[in-house]
């Protein structure tokens, strides 16, 4: 017997597994229902690109797995893509003109490894053009069903920003487009639009995941990582996307894929959770640090110890990476030239004036403000004096983390200074920019970290508590997450 179709999203991705195993809904059910939520909601501008065809053909097959006793895991489970990886069976433009209409011969890992485990693609999501920016306001693609660019729009308020640069998974789930999204972190960009949207998101430590067919924007920095509604989700999700990729993904470790919900119900008695002093100083929304300290007393009932840390470098954490990160854009933008593949423009007079037009046709505003900072600190005068002294602070902040965890366990505190802003109120750069600083040290070390929702500010706007933890600790931060969602229900408010 069918399940009814109105249930459906309110299910996360371990129920409906089930539910599909049950076979109590099939995967073609579940794609449509969501397919059909997506359209209903087009006005949010979550999605950049969807196949029904292509989506159902792949529930049939895994209905058909069902039937046969074969299937994976996560066979049936709908999942939609960050418009950053590429997808055989759709469209791949990373939000921008410069890749309009490209299709990608081959999967990205990330999308074939869950594709293995089962899951069944919806589409491409909006995404700030090649993952750079905080807002999602940085798209340069239509969305389905609009005919001009629009941002992407916060559930919870449409005059908000949902975060960036992965604003249009975030908004996918909260919204309850999706169940299960990925999304990519550079400087923050899974959890910050997660806790701007009241959805959980965690990065991976660097490596993890296989970058092979992620469009690259700062590749010392760049980590893929799954978005969902709960803990238990995002742990099903990560064992599925996670393992070496040697032949491709150089930068791949070598360490087994591994079940990150093995830990998921411990205790957490003996728990030490540090706090850092730096991530609650001036700056930080009373709002946000209310929902923020309710949540670390919360961890104390659970039988955690709050442990305070120091972090002091944190600060610089922006100027190194709005110097190392523009460096590594500048180095991999430079493959867009309108030669090869992407867009060129009509009419030049020789191949130097087709790339100068090209590129300034091709890429939006944020894309080339980074391009040109990063090609003045690589550039001879300026390398030793910027570039060469980022990689070193950076070094320092990633051994501030190590001292820390010989206190601690995990640290603990806001994802962002202040909850989601209003759509056009920032037009200066930097204070986008500034509001990275939590976020950017832990992906300078290239640490995991990850948002659980704890909480609403002013005005019943998502609030976000962040935890990181020490390399290879995901199953552990998981559990940390997982045990706070047992005694709270953040996780499961729904804006629509």
């Amino acid at each position: 017997m069918s399940m009814t179709s109105p249930a459906l999203h309110d299910l996360g991705v371990a129920q409906l597994a089930a539910a599909l195993r049950a076979k109590q809904v099939s995967a073609v059910e579940a794609a449509q229902h969501f397919l059909a939520r997506a359209r209903d909601h087009q006005n949010l501008g979550a999605y950049v690109a969807i196949d029904e065809a292509a989506t159902l053909a792949q529930a049939r097959a895994q209905d058909e797995k069902i039937a046969a006793g074969s299937a994976a895991p996560l066979a049936g489970v709908p999942i939609a893509h960050k418009d950053i990886f590429v997808t055989r069976d759709f469209p791949t433009t990373a939000a921008s003109r410069m890749l309009a209409g490209y299709r990608s011969p081959f999967d990205a890992t990330v999308v074939s490894k869950l594709a293995d485990a089962g899951c069944v693609t919806l589409g491409k999501l909006n995404c700030d053009e090649f993952a750079m920016g905080g807002t999602n306001e940085n798209s340069a693609i239509p969305a389905v069903g609009c005919d001009s660019v629009q941002p992407v729009r916060n559930p919870w308020d449409t005059t908000r920003v949902p975060g960036g640069s992965s604003g249009g998974s975030a908004v996918a789930v909260a919204a309850r487009l999706a169940p299960a999204v990925t999304g990519t972190d550079t400087g923050g960009s899974i959890r910050q639009p997660a806790s701007f949207c009241g959805i959980t998101g965690i990065k991976p430590t660097y490596g993890r995941a296989s970058r092979y067919g992620m469009i690259a924007f700062a590749s010392s920095l760049d980590q893929a990582g799954p978005m969902a509604r709960s803990a238990e989700d995002c742990a099903l999700l990560l064992s599925a996307m996670c393992g070496p990729d040697p032949d491709r993904d150089s930068t791949s470790l070598d360490r087994p894929a591994e079940d990150f919900s093995r830990n998921l119900t411990d205790s957490l008695d003996g728990l030490r959770i540090g706090v850092p002093a730096e991530f609650f100083g001036e700056g930080l929304a009373d709002d946000v640090r209310a929902a923020v300290d309710a949540a670390l007393k919360e961890y104390e009932k659970l039988g955690a110890t709050l442990v305070p840390i120091a972090l002091p470098r944190t600060e610089l954490s922006v100027p190194v990476y709005y110097i190392l990160a523009p460096a590594e854009a500048s180095s991999n933008l430079s493959r867009f030239d309108g030669v090869r593949y992407g867009h060129r423009a009509q009419q030049y007079s020789d191949l130097l004036d087709m790339y100068k037009k090209t590129r300034a046709e091709g890429f939006g505003d944020e894309v080339k403000r980074r391009i040109m900072i990063g090609t003045y600190v690589l550039s001879e005068g300026y390398y030793d004096a910027y570039y060469l002294q980022a990689q070193k602070i950076r070094r320092m902040i990633a051994d501030d983390f190590q001292a820390a965890f010989q206190q601690c366990d995990l640290i603990a505190g806001p994802v962002a200074p202040t909850t989601a802003w209003p759509l056009g109120s920032q037009t200066d750069p930097v204070s986008s920019y500034l509001a990275d600083i939590y976020t950017l040290p832990a992906s300078l070390a290239g640490l995991p970290g990850m948002s659980v929702p704890v909480g609403f500010g002013n005005g019943n706007l998502p609030v976000g508590l962040q935890l990181i933890g020490n390399y290879f600790s995901e199953a552990r931060l998981l559990n940390a997450a997982h045990r706070l969602q047992q005694a709270t229900d953040w996780h499961q408010r729904s804006p629509l």
